[in-house]
């Protein structure tokens, strides 16, 4: 076997499993059914035939197309199936074959719906946080390098800091704060990744969507007093800390050991 291999399998199944992120992200809101009736056109419910359901490639030889109805498919199908590929490729390579690399796939894939429902219906769903919680704290006592405290900690200080800004915000700035999505999706995070991670992840959530919506404003467009959904910033801020937070920390405390 060849060292890439691995990393196309991977690559393919990811593909796969995207595609069938993309059915939760179309049903979920509408409180559909993820099982049946089996992949169909949104536009006139005509069944998709396999040789239409290859992941990316069929969407390219269909020129975005229904073949059907010649109706226009959104390139989020794509795009889901790209980034859930490319995500546990880049998991496979940062943590081997294992586990814990399985686990945190799932996590990367819940996060990524979570972002385009997010994105498209300004809401977090309660399916995804709520068990999401209760499956990371499993794992992380048994598969995960975090363990059953620092999960629980996790959960309290993720779920407890979004809970204190949401309760605190009408006093300090006028308007109300986080959801109530956010605060279990935070939970959620911590749940999977532990109390320091989850901290990082507020701090890089916070970071870019200052930076986007400031951008946004600046642009007109949005208007200064328009909620922007929260819930695509914590997933990238947890990603990046999944995958990198033992280096962020290093450095962060290193400059503070490098001071005079």
């Amino acid at each position: 076997m060849t060292p890439l291999m691995p990393y196309l399998v991977t690559f393919v199944v990811g593909a796969i499993i995207g595609s069938f992120l993309n059915v939760c992200i179309h049903r979920l809101p509408r409180r559909e059914s993820i099982i049946w009736p089996g992949s169909h056109c949104p536009a006139c419910s005509a069944p998709i035939a396999p040789r239409d359901n290859v992941p990316i490639v069929s969407y390219l030889l269909l020129g975005g197309r229904c073949r059907a109805c010649r109706a226009r498919i959104s390139p989020r199908y794509p795009l889901v199936e790209l980034a859930n590929a490319v995500g546990y490729v880049i998991i496979l390579w940062r943590f081997g074959v294992g586990w814990p690399a399985m686990a945190y796939a799932l996590l990367f894939s819940a996060l990524l719906v979570i972002t385009f429902v997010d994105l498209a219906h300004m809401i977090v769903p309660d399916l995804i946080t709520l068990p999401g919680i209760v499956l990371g704290f499993l794992l992380a006592a048994t598969v995960l390098p975090v363990g059953l405290v620092d999960s629980l900690l996790g959960i309290l200080v993720g779920g407890g800091l979004l809970w204190f800004l949401a309760w605190a915000s009408p006093y300090l700035f006028g308007k109300e704060g986080m959801g109530g999505g956010d605060i279990k999706l935070l939970a959620m995070i911590g749940a999977f990744l532990g109390w320091k991670p989850t901290l990082l992840t507020v701090m890089i959530a916070a970071i870019v969507g200052s930076v986007v919506g400031l951008s946004l404003i600046a642009c007109k467009a949005i208007q200064r007093n328009q909620y922007l959904p929260f819930g695509p910033f914590l997933a990238l801020g947890a990603i990046l800390a999944m995958l990198f937070h033992q280096e962020v920390l290093s450095w962060y405390f290193g400059l503070f050991a490098e001071s005079p």
